[in-house]
């Protein structure tokens, strides 16, 4: 079993910086695709980025393009998601999930076997 544990959120102005941290613990998830999700009340959850087992290949939702930079560092069994010139329309509950599939790169939810509790980030106009 995998668990994960978000941080990093927040309320911040618009044009502003979060940075989020996932800590995973219970086994290694060096050999796991992470990802990031967001979801607001209502509305399905939403693919934000992804990162191979390697850091070798990253994805990125088209909205968060140019803005969001995700990142892992396999010693601390953790994965980061730097948020810049963020906008009102970001303001999500953001998670933290894992895929076990080697080599994974999937966008959807569904394929995903590990999440976190999510973290709040709330960005005022």
């Amino acid at each position: 079993q995998v668990q994960l544990v978000e941080s990093g959120g927040g309320l911040v102005q618009a044009g502003g910086s979060l940075r989020l941290s996932c800590a995973a613990s219970g086994r290694t998830v060096s050999t796991y695709t992470m990802a990031w999700f967001r979801q607001t009340p209502g509305k399905a959850r939403e693919f934000v980025a992804l990162i191979t087992r390697s850091g070798g290949r990253t994805n990125y939702a088209d909205s968060v393009k140019g803005r969001f930079t995700i990142s892992r560092d396999n010693a601390k069994n953790a994965v980061y998601l730097q948020m810049n010139s963020l906008e009102p329309e970001d303001t999500a509950v953001y998670y933290c999930a894992a895929d076990m599939t080697t080599w994974a790169t999937s966008t959807s939810p569904y394929a995903y076997d590990y999440w976190g509790q999510g973290t709040q980030v709330t960005v005022s106009s």
